[in-house]
């Protein structure tokens, strides 16, 4: 890597940090945010005990943002990919998305059906996932079009993780194969999440109690994963965006 290169990063580093910390400081003082290089210039407090608690909320937040940051440094990775995706959709529109999907599993089933000679089982699997993978991706491109960061974060973007988690566990329901591949690995992230995730205040063993784990609780269990996972990308996107938006 260059010298140049090297000063860049730096300089990048250094200008989100200083931002973070403005808007740190901007929730409770006026004026704190790309404020330095302004007519007025960045406010200050006028008197001794006023620049004491001012400069205590300063130094609460840089651990902070020092924490915070490398979860905006994993925003903007994610957020490259999330452009990517969110650019295609925005061309295809909403019929153009449904279409495409429609047409790539539809694909995927005749090759199966016609190609491999899959069973009826198999071949029920590959529409079943399709026909999940086309209602996710349709309704992920539906509440990115009513806009707004909220709905786009809460409903967006876990059903666009959806499109992605849900279909290989329903193809499991209908075909042997598939669910040789996918239930024993199912199986261990659902023990991994009991005893190390869920296992507060009893939870874990109502569940073992309650409910088994087969059929369709791995649907149910894949989608309550990307339910929470689609919020943490949107968290993660959605800071990057804050911190050095896409402009």
């Amino acid at each position: 890597m260059s010298a140049g290169n090297q000063q860049s990063i730096v300089a990048g580093l250094k200008y989100d940090l200083r931002r973070m910390h403005e808007t740190w400081m901007e929730i409770i003082y006026p004026r704190q945010r790309d404020a330095a290089d302004t007519v007025l210039g960045k406010w200050q407090p006028d008197t001794q005990g006023a620049m004491i608690l001012y400069r205590l909320w300063s130094a609460i937040g840089a651990p902070i943002v020092g924490v915070i940051y490398p979860f905006v440094l994993l925003g903007a990775m994610f957020r490259f990919g999330v452009r990517g995706v969110d650019s295609a959709s925005t061309r295809l529109g909403l019929v153009g998305v449904l279409l495409l999907s429609v047409l790539v599993w539809g694909a995927l089933a005749a090759v199966g059906r016609f190609g491999m000679n899959l069973r009826t089982g198999g071949f029920i699997a590959l529409v079943a996932a399709g026909a999940v993978a086309t209602v996710s991706a349709g309704l992920a491109v539906t509440f990115k079009r009513v806009g707004g960061r909220v709905v786009t974060v809460a409903l967006a973007y876990p059903f666009g993780v959806t499109a992605i988690f849900l279909p290989p566990a329903v193809a499991a329901l209908y075909s042997p194969a598939i669910a040789d591949l996918v239930i024993p690995g199912s199986d261990n992230l659902a023990h991994w999440l009991l005893w190390n995730v869920l296992d507060v205040g009893g939870l874990a063993e109502y569940l073992v109690e309650n409910f088994d784990r087969e059929g369709f609780a791995y649907v149910l269990m894949w989608f309550g994963l990307a339910v929470p996972v689609g919020w943490l990308l949107g968290i993660l996107v959605t800071l990057a965006d804050l911190v050095r938006p896409k402009e």
